[in-house]
């Protein structure tokens, strides 16, 4: 068996609106095209998924397109979700959302996991995650906040 590493990278934010306004938005996957560069077209129904729901996702990345099947492995609204796709080419990617309430608002936090990389991301890789995760909490954020004045 060849040997594997495990990766994981955390992203934040605070969002002025309740936990609860955060959560739905960002655990709804017809969200997330609004606001993750990658994610361009969904399969799902358009409401926040619960434990044990199916959706799919179609990626456009440097290489191409990738298509992933993921499944909700947790659901406590509104404060942790949790899915997780299989894919060849990275192993598992598991993503934890949760929502903390703090002075004023929500902090969002964004995990992405692999806990089984075939090699570990390079700095550039890397540098790009932290990008693009600034432009996506970004760009939720005022989502977000623009639909709860």
């Amino acid at each position: 068996m060849n040997a594997t590493v495990s990766f994981e990278r955390s992203h934040d934010i605070v969002i002025n609106a309740p936990a609860k306004a955060v959560f739905d938005y960002v655990t709804n996957p017809q969200s997330w095209p609004e606001w993750l560069a990658a994610s361009h077209h969904i399969d799902s129904e358009n409401r926040p998924l619960d434990t044990g729901e199916l959706f799919h996702e179609k990626w456009h990345i440097r290489s191409g397109e990738v298509s992933l099947d993921w499944i909700v492995r947790a659901c406590v609204s509104p404060k942790l979700w949790i899915v997780q796709a299989e894919t060849t080419f990275i192993g598992p990617i598991v993503v934890q959302y949760t929502c903390e309430e703090v002075d004023g608002g929500t902090k969002f936090t964004r995990t992405l996991r692999n806990p089984a990389r075939k090699k570990p991301p390079t700095d550039e890789q890397i540098a790009n995650m932290d990008a693009e995760a600034a432009i996506g909490l970004g760009n939720i954020k005022a989502n977000v906040e623009k639909r709860s004045r």
